[in-house]
């Protein structure tokens, strides 16, 4: 047993087992999947920490507990459609990937991007499509989207990402109101044209690039 396959499986048996994640096949999931391969190299030794871990300036690859359990909310089926907003190197959208049946994974930089799909493919993630675009924007292209995860703290989810939502869809985001406010992940559910949301947890996920509260107008 290599030292990351330990590393995997003590992550699965102590941070995520014993914190409220049951779902077997997410459980399976991030026990089969490689975190390190998604982190840099300076880090691949610290990938399986229950923290989350940057990966680029200010950006971060989730807590594996908060991830797992977001994704856990989610209930992804088999047939679903997923948008995975801010992939970042990918790691999100190849856990997406291995419970879905396909997935768009939207990221703005183009550095993280081609790391996403040079490791996806490398993975044979054959379900998960990286697109470098503007995340705030979504992708309405492939929409409508049967879940959407957002891989970061939001303010607020944008008008234009929730409109690309199904009917009866879920969403799932870490919200955090302001830079004083504590992060909590909800999960939302498309009632008509609107979000009806209930929090799950409190976690302290860093905002993602361009979802940060707008600063205040002083007058």
């Amino acid at each position: 047993m290599s030292d990351f396959t330990a590393a995997r499986r003590n992550m699965v048996d102590c941070q995520l087992r014993t914190n409220e994640v049951s779902d077997p096949l997410v459980i399976a999931a991030m026990e089969d999947l490689p975190r390190e391969q998604f982190v840099p190299k300076a880090r691949q030794g610290i990938a399986y920490v229950d923290e989350d871990l940057p990966i680029a300036p200010g950006r971060w690859l989730m807590d594996p507990l908060v991830l797992a359990r977001m994704v856990q909310a989610l209930e992804v089926g088999d047939g679903d459609t997923i948008l995975n907003i801010g992939c970042g190197t990918g790691y999100d959208a190849a856990l997406l990937g291995r419970l879905a049946g396909s997935v768009v994974a939207i990221e703005s930089d183009e550095g993280l991007a081609d790391h996403a799909s040079a490791t996806l493919s490398r993975l044979a993630c054959d379900n998960v499509a990286v697109i470098t675009g503007p995340m705030t924007e979504g992708y309405a292209d492939q929409a409508p989207y049967d879940l959407i995860f957002i891989g970061g703290a939001v303010a607020a989810v944008p008008d234009a990402i929730a409109a690309q939502l199904s009917p009866n869809g879920r969403l799932v985001a870490v919200v955090r109101e302001n830079e004083s406010a504590p992060g909590r992940a909800w999960l939302y559910y498309k009632l008509g044209s609107r979000l009806s949301g209930r929090p799950l947890f409190d976690c302290g996920t860093p905002w993602l690039v361009g979802f940060e509260p707008r600063p205040a107008f002083v007058f």
